[in-house]
C-alpha cells in the first residue's frame, strides 16, 4: 500500500500540524472487510490498514472540516528495499558483481540481494526493532560513487505525466551511511560520515532533477535519529542538510523519524535545520517525544504528528488522539494544518 494523503486547511497563523500514522501500514493486515468470519464484538476492537487510513481521516475532520487534497509519494516501492535503491543510486555496485557503470539493472540489483550462481548474496540485518530486513551496503575508503539509477526521478515524472503530483522519498544520506558496514578488509574503526562529502553530490543531483520535473515536497527518511548517537554524529545531519541546502530552496523538504522516541540531543539538532520546512516523529510509542515538542517546537515549520499506531491490529483511541492533536494545536498554532497518512513499501 502506498498512499500520502493531505487535508490542507487554512488559517489565519503561519505554523503548521501535520497528523499521520505512526508508522508504515506494512506492519498490519490490509482490511478488515475481508474477515468475515470474525466475531462482530471482536472485530469492532480491530483496525487494518484500511481502517486506520479511515481513522487519520476521521481526526482529520475532527480538527477542521474542509475539503481533502490527495498526495501519492513516489520512488517508495522497492523489489527489495529502499536501502538497496538508494546503494544502487549511489552506484556502490561491490566488484564482486560485475558491474561496469552505467545504469544499474535487475540483474545486478538482485544478484546484490539475493546473490547468483557464482557470488553469495550481500549481508541481510534486521531494520531496527521489526521483522523486517535490509541489504547493508559495504563502504570504504576507496569506494567510487556515481549516479546510476534514476528511479527516484523517472517515476515522479510517470506520474506527472498522468496528471499526479507525487512527494518524492529519498532515504536521508546520513542515515544511510550509519546504517552501512565497512566492506572486507577495511578496519573496523573506518568512519562511514567520513564518506557524506563525496555521496551528497549525488543527492544534490537527484533533488535538482526532482525539482526541475516540478516537486513541490521531497520526503527524506532518517531513522538513526531514534538511536543513541553521540554529538559527532549528530553533528553530521547540521552538515548534510546545511551543504543541500543550496538545493532546497523553492521546494518543501520534510525529514521523518519512526518507531520510537527521538532523544532530546537529536531532537534539537533536528528541528535547528533551517533548510527543512517540517519534522516527523512517532507519537504513539513516543511520549519522550510528545514531550520535548511541547517543551519547544520551531515557529513556521510543520509538524508531522504520528498519532494513529501503525504496528498492530488494534482500532485507535479517536478520542485520544484527538487531545494530542489539540495539546499540540495549541503549540504549533492554527496555521495551514495538514493531515497527512503515509505508507512507504520499505517501513
Amino acid at each position: 500500500m502506498h498512499i500520502f494523503l493531505i487535508y490542507e486547511i487554512p488559517y489565519l497563523s503561519a505554523d503548521k500540524l501535520v497528523v499521520s500514522t505512526s508508522c508504515s501500514l506494512l506492519h498490519t493486515a490490509v482490511n478488515l472487510v475481508n474477515e468475515t468470519k470474525l466475531d462482530k464484538e471482536i472485530k469492532s476492537w480491530l483496525a487494518f490498514a484500511t481502517q486506520k487510513v479511515v481513522e487519520v481521516n476521521a481526526l482529520a475532520k475532527a480538527l477542521a472540516r474542509q475539503k481533502d487534497e490527495h498526495n501519492i509519494p513516489s520512488n517508495t516501492f522497492a523489489y527489495y528495499d529502499q536501502v538497496l535503491h538508494t546503494t544502487i543510486m549511489l552506484g556502490v555496485v561491490p566488484p564482486r558483481y560485475g558491474w561496469n557503470g552505467g545504469e544499474i539493472g535487475f540483474d545486478v540489483y538482485f544478484s546484490m540481494a539475493r546473490g547468483n550462481a557464482s557470488c553469495p548474496a550481500m549481508e541481510m540485518t534486521k531494520w531496527f526493532d521489526t521483522n523486517y530486513h535490509y541489504i547493508v551496503p559495504e563502504l570504504g575508503h576507496d569506494v567510487k560513487f556515481s549516479y546510476a539509477s534514476h528511479k527516484a526521478v523517472t517515476e515522479y515524472k510517470e506520474a506527472k505525466a498522468l496528471g499526479i503530483d507525487t512527494v518524492p522519498v529519498l532515504v536521508g544520506p546520513v542515515s544511510y551511511l550509519l546504517l552501512s558496514k565497512p566492506t572486507k578488509g577495511v578496519e573496523k574503526t573506518f568512519s562511514l560520515l567520513s564518506l557524506l562529502g563525496k555521496i551528497l553530490p549525488i543527492y544534490k543531483e537527484v533533488m535538482s532533477e526532482l525539482k526541475a520535473a516540478g516537486a513541490s515536497w521531497i520526503q527524506f527518511d532518517e531513522p538513526t535519529l531514534v538511536m543513541d548517537l553521540d554529538s559527532h554524529k549528530l553533528k553530521a545531519f547540521t552538515e548534510a542538510y546545511s551543504e543541500l541546502a543550496s538545493c532546497l530552496f523553492g521546494v518543501n523538504v520534510v525529514i521523518e523519524t519512526y518507531f520510537a522516541d527521538v532523544p532530546a540531543e537529536a531532537y534539537k539538532v533536528l528541528t535547528s535545520l533551517e533548510a527543512v520546512a517540517g519534522y516527523g516523529f512517532d507519537l504513539v510509542r513516543g511520549t519522550k517525544t510528545l514531550d520535548l515538542i511541547k517543551g519547544v517546537f520551531p515557529t513556521g515549520k510543520y509538524l508531522f504528528a504520528r498519532v494513529v499506531g501503525g504496528r498492530n491490529i488494534w482500532a485507535n483511541d479517536l478520542a485520544g488522539s484527538l487531545i494530542t492533536l489539540h495539546a499540540l494545536e495549541g503549540i504549533v498554532g492554527k496555521g495551514t494544518i495538514l493531515c497527512i497518512f503515509l505508507s512507504n513499501s520499505m517501513f
